[in-house]
C-alpha cells in the first residue's frame, strides 16, 4: 500500500513523467520482492536497516546490473523513504546513507546529417495513411526535437500550420512552443486529409490504425527503430531520443544559440543542453584532423 501511495504521489503531485513513474514502481516492487523473499504481504519498510538495503544493491551488482541502473534504484529508495518521512511519520531513513554509484556521463548518441538527409529524403507513399504517418513522425522528431512522450500526447488542435508552430506538454506539465518549417507543414496537411478520410477528426494528432486508437509509446519506438534500420544509420541506439539528440547537435553545428536550443528542447537547466557542445567540438576536432595538412603529420 505504501509503495502504491508513493507512486500516486509522484505521478499526481510531482507530475513526473510516465517513464520515470514506471521505473520507480518497478524498482520498489523488485526491492520488496527481494526483501520479503517473495512474501510481499509481510513487507514493512520500517523494519529495514541500511545494511538490508546494501545487501540488495550488492545482489544487483552480482547479477550484472549496470552502474547506471543501480544508481537509479538507489535513487528510487531514497525518494521513497523521503516520502515516508514527510507524509507518513516514519522516523527512520536507511536509504540516506547509501552511496550513489559513480557513472561516467556518455555523450548523447546522434545521427550524422548525411544519414538524416538520406532517411528523410527516401521515397514514401503519400497516398497511404501508414506510410505518411510514419514519415511525418520521423520528420517531426528531427524537426522539433520533442520527446517521445510529447509526440504521443500531441493533440491536433495544438499543431498550427498557419503559424507553423506546435505546442507540446513537457516534463512537469510545462508547455512550450516549437516552430517548424514549410516541409513539415505540407506533410501534416496531407496526413490530416488521409486521417480524416479514414476516421474523421480525432483529438489526438496521431493514431494507430483506421479504428482511431490513440498512439502508444511502444509503437512509436518500433516505427523509429524500423525507419533508422532501413536508412542504414550507424547509431548504436535507434530510438526517438536519438533523433532529439540529432536535432540539438545539428542546430548547434549550424550556429544556433545555446539558449535558444535549451528553450526548444525544454531543458530546465542550461547545463543539460551544454552536453551537445561537447559533440560539436568533437566534430570540429575530427574535421580539423582530417582536413588540416599539419594535423595529418606524425605527432600533429
Amino acid at each position: 500500500m505504501l509503495i502504491n501511495s508513493f507512486i500516486t504521489y509522484i505521478r499526481c503531485e510531482l507530475n513526473l513523467s510516465v517513464h520515470t513513474v514506471s521505473s520507480y514502481k518497478h524498482d520498489l516492487e523488485q526491492w520488496r520482492e527481494y526483501a520479503t523473499g517473495g512474501k510481499i504481504e509481510t513487507f514493512n519498510p520500517c523494519d529495514m536497516a541500511t545494511n538490508d538495503l546494501r545487501l540488495w544493491i550488492s545482489h544487483l551488482a552480482t547479477e550484472g546490473n549496470a552502474p547506471r541502473t543501480i544508481r537509479r534504484k538507489v535513487q528510487s529508495l531514497r525518494a521513497f523513504y523521503q516520502y515516508l518521512n514527510r507524509y507518513h511519520g516514519v522516523k527512520i531513513n536507511p536509504a540516506s546513507e547509501l552511496q550513489l554509484a559513480r557513472v561516467e556521463k556518455d555523450l548523447p548518441i546522434y545521427i550524422r546529417p548525411s544519414e538524416t538527409q538520406t532517411m528523410l529524403d527516401a521515397s514514401w507513399d503519400n497516398e497511404d495513411f501508414i506510410d505518411t504517418r510514419d514519415h511525418l513522425i520521423m520528420l517531426m522528431f528531427y524537426s522539433t526535437g520533442m520527446r517521445c512522450s510529447e509526440l504521443e500526447t500531441l493533440t491536433d488542435v495544438n499543431v498550427d500550420c498557419t503559424r507553423s508552430e506546435l505546442k507540446v506538454l513537457g516534463k512537469r506539465n510545462k508547455e512550450r512552443i516549437i516552430p517548424f518549417g514549410s516541409e513539415m507543414c505540407e506533410i501534416i496537411n496531407r496526413y490530416r486529409i488521409l486521417r480524416d478520410d479514414l476516421v474523421g477528426y480525432t483529438p489526438e494528432l496521431f493514431f494507430t490504425r483506421p479504428t482511431g486508437e490513440p498512439m502508444y509509446r511502444k509503437l512509436i519506438y518500433n516505427i523509429v527503430h524500423r525507419k533508422l534500420n532501413e536508412a542504414n544509420t550507424h547509431a548504436s541506439r535507434q530510438s526517438p531520443h536519438v533523433l532529439r539528440h540529432s536535432f540539438a547537435t545539428d542546430m548547434l553545428n549550424n550556429g544556433a544559440d545555446l539558449n535558444a536550443v535549451q528553450q526548444l528542447l525544454g531543458h530546465q537547466s542550461l547545463a543539460t543542453t551544454q552536453v551537445y557542445t561537447h559533440i560539436t567540438y568533437r566534430e570540429l576536432k575530427l574535421n580539423y584532423q582530417h582536413a588540416h595538412p599539419r594535423a595529418l603529420k606524425k605527432g600533429g
